[in-house]
C-alpha cells in the first residue's frame, strides 16, 4: 500500500486553510449575542443538521416527482430510505421552516420538526436537540440563522460529494472549541491530531474503538483514510461504491460520557452515513462495550481526571498492570484500552507529558509493568499550542499487542455468495409462509428491520424471514454468514428450545453464525442489540497482516521507537498551532519505515532513507528495554533522541572565533557611545547627575 507523500503544494495545508468556511461562521457567530458558545453551539449546529437532511430529502423529492407518471410516489417513505437518505416529515422541511422563521412561534416550528424526524428515523432517536422552544433562545435570532442557513446548499448531490457539510461541520465544532476554550476540549480534538493518529496506525479494517469519543472526530477521520487510500494513490475517491466499502470495511465503537456531546457524535456521523455503535455512559463504571476486542483503539482521554470514581474500582479486572490512583485517571485510561485490544491490536492515544515520566502514586511501576510486557511501540512527544483545551504539553502513546513480525499478505474481498437464489439459498417452496409471517411481524422485528434494511446497518446487506433448508431465519446476513433470531416468551418453553437448539446445531454445522436475543433487548436496549450483532459480524482478522495491508511488519520484540515532534508545526492564530500535511507525513513514514513497512517514495532520511528505517539525531531514535530500564523506565523521547546535528559551516574554529571576538568588540563600543549619548541628552533635559 502506497504511503504518504510528501507534497510541496500542501507544504502549509492545515485546517485552517479553508474557504466560505470561515466566512459562514464570522456571519453564525455575529447572530449570537450574549449567548454561550456552549449553548449556541447546539442550535446551529442542530439546524445545519436539519438543513442537510432536508437538502437532500428535497432534491429526491423533486427526483421522484418528475417520475410519478412512471409510478414513482414522492411521499413514501421507502423510496429515501433505498437510497439511504433520511425521510423528513412534512412539518420538518426546510422550506416550511424557512416560510416560518419571522413567526414568534418558529422555535416550536423547529421542535415539531427535529421530534417528526426522531420518529421517522429510529436511528436518530434521542439525538437531535429539541429545545428551540425555550424562552431564554431569541426568536428573532433563531429567524436570522434559519434565513443564513438558507443560503447554503448542503444535502445535494453535489455538496455530499464534496462533502460540504462535513466541512462546515468540523470548522464550527473547531471555532465552537476555542470560543469554549478549556470545556472545548470535551468534545472537540484538533484535526491535525487526528489526522496523526490515524495516518500512524492506518485503521484499513476491523474494529475501531474509542473509548471517550467526544464528537466522533476519530471515526470521521478513520472512515476519510479509507476512502483517500481507496484507489492507492492517497486521492480521496468520489466513488460510491468506494465510500460504501470504505464504511462496511470497519466497524465503530465508542463510548461517551457527556450525554450534548454524545448528541452531537451521532450527528457527526449521521451527516457522513456512517454507521456506529455510539453509547451513553461513563466508560469507567459503566462499559456499554464489555465484550469488545478492538483492532484499533484511538482516544484523546481528558487529561488529569481527578474525580473518576476509582475508588469505587481498586478490584477492577482491568488494571493487569497496576492500580491506578484514585487522583488521576490517565492510567486508567491506559489500562482500560489494552483491556479492549484485539491479540492483534494496535492503539494510539494522547496523554499528558507527565504519563511519560511521573512516579506517583504507582504511576511509575504501572509504566513499568506495561514496558516490560513490551506493549509500547512508539512514543511522540507533541509540539505545544495544539489544543483547544489546554496548554499542558502532551504526547501520543501507541500499543501494540503483538510486536512480532507478520507476512505480508493481500487484501481480501468477503466471501461471496453460492450463486443460487437469494444469498446462496433455494427461496422456494415457503414463500406463503414467509410472506404472512412479514405481515405479522412483532414490533421488535419492525425496529430491527427499520435499522438494519438497505445496508444502513454496517453496509451489509440483511433480510428478513430467509428460507434456509427447512428453515425460516428471522434475519439473515449472507456477507457473514450470519443469523440472528428474535425470541418472544414462546422461546423459553423446553419444548421450543429443544426445538431450537436442534435447528442451531444444523445451521451452524454450515458454517452459519446464529445469535437469539429477546425481543426485550431490541425494544429496551437497542444499542446493546446492535452491539452484539455487530461483534458477531466483524470477527478479529486472523493476524495483523491477514486481509489488512500489502507490507508485513517486521519482528519489534525488545524495541520502542520515539520521536520528538515539539519543534514541528505551523503557528495559525496568536494561540494555535497545528502540524501540516508534511509533518503529519515525516511522523507517520517514520513510524512506517521503523515497523518493517516499504515507503514509495523514498522518504527523507529518519524515515527510511530508501534502505528501511534509520535513526536521526535530534528527531527520532530507536531504543531497546536495556537502554530504557537504564533510564528508569522513562519514555520522554527527549532523553533518547539527542541533539539534532549542527551542519558544519566550513569556516575554522580559529578564524570563527577571531571574527566573532572583533563583532563583540564593535558592539561593546557602540554600546558605549549609545549610552553617552543618552546621558548627555538626559543632561540637556536637566535630569542628568
Amino acid at each position: 500500500m502506497p504511503k504518504m507523500k510528501k507534497s510541496s503544494a500542501n507544504k502549509n495545508n492545515t485546517a485552517a486553510n479553508i474557504g466560505y468556511e470561515a466566512e459562514l461562521w464570522q456571519m453564525a457567530d455575529a447572530l449570537r449575542g450574549s449567548m454561550d458558545a456552549a449553548e449556541y453551539k447546539h442550535v446551529v449546529l442542530g439546524l445545519i443538521f436539519l438543513k442537510y437532511i432536508s437538502d437532500a430529502f428535497e432534491e429526491k423529492h423533486a427526483e421522484l416527482e418528475a417520475e410519478r407518471t412512471q409510478g414513482a410516489d414522492p411521499e413514501d417513505p421507502d423510496e429515501y430510505r433505498a437510497k439511504s437518505i433520511f425521510w423528513v416529515p412534512p412539518e420538518a422541511r426546510w422550506s416550511h421552516l424557512k416560510a416560518q422563521a419571522k413567526q414568534p412561534t418558529i422555535g416550536q416550528l423547529v421542535d415539531d420538526a427535529m421530534a417528526g424526524i426522531e420518529r421517522d428515523n429510529p436511528s436518530l432517536k434521542g439525538v437531535l436537540p429539541k429545545e428551540y422552544a425555550r424562552p431564554a433562545l431569541d426568536k428573532i435570532r433563531l429567524g436570522q440563522i434559519i434565513d443564513l442557513t438558507s443560503n447554503i446548499k448542503v444535502g445535494d448531490v453535489e455538496s455530499r460529494s464534496k462533502d460540504v457539510l462535513g466541512r462546515v461541520y468540523e470548522y464550527f465544532l473547531s471555532q465552537f472549541a476555542s470560543a469554549e476554550g478549556k470545556k472545548g476540549g470535551e468534545f472537540y480534538t484538533p484535526r491535525c491530531i487526528v489526522r496523526l493518529l490515524v495516518e500512524m496506525l492506518e485503521p484499513y479494517k476491523g474494529r475501531v474503538y474509542d473509548p471517550c469519543c467526544g464528537s466522533s472526530g476519530m471515526f470521521v477521520q478513520s472512515v476519510e483514510f479509507i476512502r483517500a487510500h481507496a484507489n492507492g494513490n492517497g486521492n480521496p475517491s468520489t466513488s460510491s461504491g468506494q465510500a460504501r466499502k470504505a464504511k462496511a470495511d470497519i466497524s465503530i465503537y465508542g463510548q461517551e460520557s457527556n450525554y450534548t456531546t454524545w448528541r452531537l457524535a451521532k450527528m457527526n456521523l449521521a451527516i457522513r452515513g456512517i454507521e456506529g455503535q455510539i453509547a451513553h455512559g461513563d466508560t469507567f463504571h459503566n462499559d456499554r462495550h464489555p465484550d469488545l476486542k478492538a483492532d484499533f483503539i484511538l482516544a484523546n482521554p481528558p487529561f488529569n481526571v481527578s474525580d473518576w470514581g476509582g475508588e469505587r474500582l481498586r478490584e477492577d479486572k482491568r488494571w493487569n498492570y497496576g492500580v491506578p490512583p484514585t487522583g488521576n485517571a490517565n492510567f486508567a485510561w491506559v489500562q482500560h484500552m489494552v483491556h479492549h485490544l484485539a491479540p492483534t491490536g494496535l492503539a494510539g492515544f494522547v496523554l499528558a507529558n507527565g504519563s511519560m515520566s511521573s512516579n506517583q502514586s504507582g504511576e511509575g511501576e504501572i509504566r513499568r509493568n506495561m514496558i516490560e510486557a513490551d506493549l509500547v511501540d512508539c512514543m511522540v512527544a507533541l509540539p505545544g499550542q495544539l489544543f483547544y483545551s489546554t496548554q499542558i504539553p502532551a504526547c501520543l502513546w501507541f500499543l501494540a499487542r503483538n510486536k512480532v513480525g507478520q507476512p505480508p499478505a493481500p487484501r481480501s474481498p468477503l466471501p461471496a455468495g453460492e450463486g443460487h437464489y437469494r444469498g446462496g439459498f433455494d427461496f422456494s417452496g415457503q414463500a406463503r409462509i414467509v410472506r404472512d409471517l412479514r405481515k405479522k411481524a412483532t414490533p421488535a422485528e419492525q425496529v430491527f428491520w427499520e435499522l438494519v434494511r438497505d445496508r444502513r446497518f454496517m453496509g451489509l446487506k440483511f433480510r428478513r424471514q430467509h428460507q434456509i433448508g427447512d428453515y425460516i431465519a428471522d434475519f439473515y446476513c449472507d456477507e457473514k454468514k450470519l443469523i440472528v433470531e428474535l425470541d418472544g416468551p414462546i422461546h423459553a418453553a423446553p419444548t421450543r428450545k429443544k426445538v431450537d437448539r436442534k435447528r442451531d446445531e444444523y445451521l451452524k454445522s454450515i458454517g452459519i453464525i446464529v445469535i437469539r436475543m429477546a425481543n426485550e433487548k431490541v425494544l429496551n436496549q437497542t444499542e446493546d442489540a446492535l452491539a452484539e450483532v455487530a461483534n458477531a459480524a466483524t470477527p478479529s482478522p486472523a493476524g495483523r497482516g491477514s486481509g489488512m495491508r500489502v507490507n508485513g511488519f517486521r519482528d519489534r520484540r525488545g524495541e520502542i521507537l520515539f520521536i520528538d515532534a515539539r519543534k514541528m508545526g505551523t503557528m495559525v492564530d496568536r494561540t494555535h498551532r497545528e502540524l501540516t500535511t508534511d509533518d503529519i507525513a515525516r511522523i507517520a513514514n517514520t513510524y512506517h519505515a521503523w515497523r518493517g513497512e516499504k515507503i514509495t517514495p523514498s522518504p527523507l532520511a529518519g524515515e527510511g532513507g530508501g534502505e528501511g528505517y534509520q535513526d536521526l539525531p535530534g528527531f527520532c531514535k530507536s531504543v531497546t528495554l536495556d537502554e530504557i530500564r537504564k533510564h528508569g523506565h522513562v519514555l520522554t523521547p527527549g532523553r533518547y533522541v539527542g541533539a539534532e546535528t549542527q551542519e558544519d559551516d566550513g569556516e575554522p574554529f580559529e578564524e570563527k572565533m577571531k571574527r566573532l571576538v572583533a563583532t563583540l568588540r564593535e558592539q561593546q563600543a557602540q554600546g558605549r557611545a549609545l549610552d553617552e549619548a543618552i546621558a548627555k541628552n538626559l543632561k540637556n533635559l536637566g535630569y542628568g547627575g
